[in-house]
């Protein structure tokens, strides 16, 4: 049966879906879709046989909301409330929804936002309930805030066990439950927080994670770009081993697990404190084929002049045989690959500054 490849990038003025067959050369694109609104969170939702859209989305007037479309964008739904917002007894309000995950059980959607929490959906992503344990936890009075801000962007369930769930938040580190919420531990030990003084720079929370990933038919094994390093655990968050040797550079934001190789890495260096693009200005994507112990540069039709930036969500794979690789930059650029990173192309350009891209093969 042909499959048709969904790409989804959301935007700081809307969100655009683009759609390809199985060769994504050629692209055809709606949007923008929540005009004008911050997307900075989208999902595509291939669970039970069916596709839905999600995308987080914020409004300066109506305030953030998670949309949903079950026909690829031709229509969208949406609670009356945006779905996402605090109890009455909590002294807060949600500003952004930085993260949109499908859960291990059907139905579930995981969300994470700005103030930093957790929330859980049980049915598709109409309504979500705070995870109050995480959010009462002892430590986050103390969690900062990044230049970005304090939102909790990187949520992984694990893929066959519902109770145990990974997160990461900006500055607060690594947590993790494995009781289906009811407690949540930290889980940094050996990422260091290059802010910090010396002898204080390995602290149990107050880490600035940027990105976790991992592969489902290995869960255990986890990689994370920090502030500075990139990190895998082997004992999934247990303790953290620094593998940016041969990396031009251990700053950046995103990293992605090829879909059908565990130990297959992609992440995008730029300068950290210096200028916020890739070194020499040169677009780049890294890959590591063992892990993290070595890396190889990938770049076969990119650009030498980019100066620019690729964020935490804004590079994704889709779940071809041949699996796709896309990334989206602050010049409303994005960048595609059909072949796992060996060649590209830009799939879409003059879009608002991207957030973040999500990409799946879908039926028809």
């Amino acid at each position: 049966m042909a499959r048709t490849t969904v790409l989804m990038v959301g935007t700081r003025k809307g969100l655009w879906v683009g759609r390809s067959d199985e060769a994504r050369r050629e692209w055809s694109w709606t949007g923008p879709h929540a005009d004008m609104e911050e997307v900075y969170s989208c999902a595509v939702d291939t669970r039970g046989g069916r596709t839905r859209l999600l995308a987080g989305s914020s409004s300066m007037w109506l305030g953030p909301r998670v949309r949903r479309s079950a026909d690829l964008g031709a229509s969208w739904e949406q609670a009356d409330d945006g779905g996402v917002r605090f109890p009455e007894a909590v002294d807060a309000s949600v500003e952004r929804v930085w993260q949109l995950v499908p859960g291990a059980e059907d139905g579930v959607v995981w969300a994470g936002t700005e103030p930093g929490a957790v929330w859980r959906s049980r049915d598709g992503g109409a309504t979500f309930a705070l995870e109050q344990a995480l959010w009462d936890h002892p430590h986050r009075p103390e969690w900062g805030a990044g230049f970005g801000g304090q939102a909790f962007h990187t949520i992984l369930p694990h893929p066959t066990d519902p109770d145990s769930v990974t997160v990461a938040i900006s500055t607060g580190g690594v947590y993790q439950t494995r009781d289906g919420g009811r407690s949540w531990e930290p889980r940094n030990r050996g990422i260091r927080a290059e802010f910090l003084p010396e002898g204080q720079q390995y602290p149990e929370f107050g880490q600035c994670v940027h990105k976790v990933a991992r592969h489902p038919a290995r869960p255990e094994r986890l990689f994370l770009q920090n502030h500075g390093g990139v990190y895998r655990s082997d004992d999934e968050g247990g303790s953290w081993t620094y593998v940016a040797e041969g990396l031009p550079a251990d700053f950046g934001f995103p990293v992605v697990v090829h879909p059908h190789e565990p130990d297959t890495v992609y992440v995008f260096p730029i300068g950290g404190g210096e200028g916020r693009y890739p070194p020499g200005a040169k677009a780049r994507v890294w890959r590591s084929r063992d892990a993290g112990d070595t890396w190889e540069e990938l770049r076969t039709g990119l650009p030498d002049a980019f100066y620019v930036a690729v964020m935490r969500d804004a590079m994704c794979t889709d779940d071809h045989a041949q699996p796709g690789l896309y990334f989206g930059a602050r010049n409303g650029a994005v960048w595609g690959s059909a072949d796992a990173g060996e060649t590209w192309q830009q799939v879409v350009s003059d879009l608002p500054d991207v957030m973040v891209v999500r990409a799946a093969s879908v039926p028809g």
